[in-house]
């Protein structure tokens, strides 16, 4: 039986919701039309057709999940943004805030071919820019713990290992604090009853919100 050749939308969808259960987040419908910058209804007549597709599973009110079909088509588009991510600043000089768009628009016009080829070229990379893992030929992915900067005790020590991908203005700023992956860092400070931490970075001291702090993963 042929391949069904699956639209740059459907793909989308599919990493979308493959990103949102790695959070371990549940994909309603109006989590879903949030990230995919869409109406409800939009979302919900594309979930009926990745069920209809046998990509996803849904059942109303609590979300859709992937189908071992779909979870394999997703990891796929995901290899082929941050294999494309990590070309760009490795081999370009693309900075953390420039990579994700740019590979958002190349991913779906990847060939095979040239999917191999980058990999080879690049010494087969486990991780992109931002941190995130990079599914193999094989599609599996690379193990390591990660853990929440913002769960770090004062005095603690550690290496940014992972920063948010999908907001520029968000990179722009954590790279002009040289928050960004590889960078040794030690929570120089906590505020009381939910105030920021103070990061050190070098010689440089930086406080961030708690939620921000959440979002970086560190090792």
């Amino acid at each position: 039986m042929a391949k069904v050749e699956l639209s740059n939308a459907i793909q989308d969808y599919l990493k979308e919701l493959y990103k949102l259960h790695s959070a371990g987040e549940r994909a309603t419908t109006t989590t879903v039309a949030r990230r995919m910058r869409v109406s409800p209804p939009s979302a919900t007549a594309m979930i009926k057709k990745l069920a209809e597709l046998g990509l996803v599973e849904h059942t109303p009110y609590r979300g859709a999940t992937l189908t071992d079909e779909g979870e394999r088509t997703a990891l796929e588009v995901v290899r082929h943004h941050r294999l494309l991510e990590q070309y760009l600043a490795q081999s370009l000089g693309l900075s953390l805030d420039e990579v994700h768009a740019e590979a958002d628009r190349l991913e779906h016009a990847l060939s095979e071919e040239l999917e191999a080829h980058i990999d080879r070229t690049l010494g087969y990379p486990t991780h992109d820019p931002h941190g995130d893992p990079i599914p193999d030929a094989n599609l599996r992915m690379a193990e390591g713990e990660v853990r929440p900067l913002a769960t770090l005790a004062e005095g603690d020590e550690a290496t940014i290992r992972r920063v948010p991908d999908g907001d520029g203005d968000l990179l722009r700023y954590l790279s002009r604090l040289r928050l960004t992956p590889g960078r040794k860092v030690r929570v120089a400070g906590i505020e009381p009853f939910g105030g920021p931490l103070t990061i050190a970075v070098g010689s440089s001291r930086h406080p961030i919100s708690r939620e921000l702090a959440g979002l970086i993963g560190v090792a």
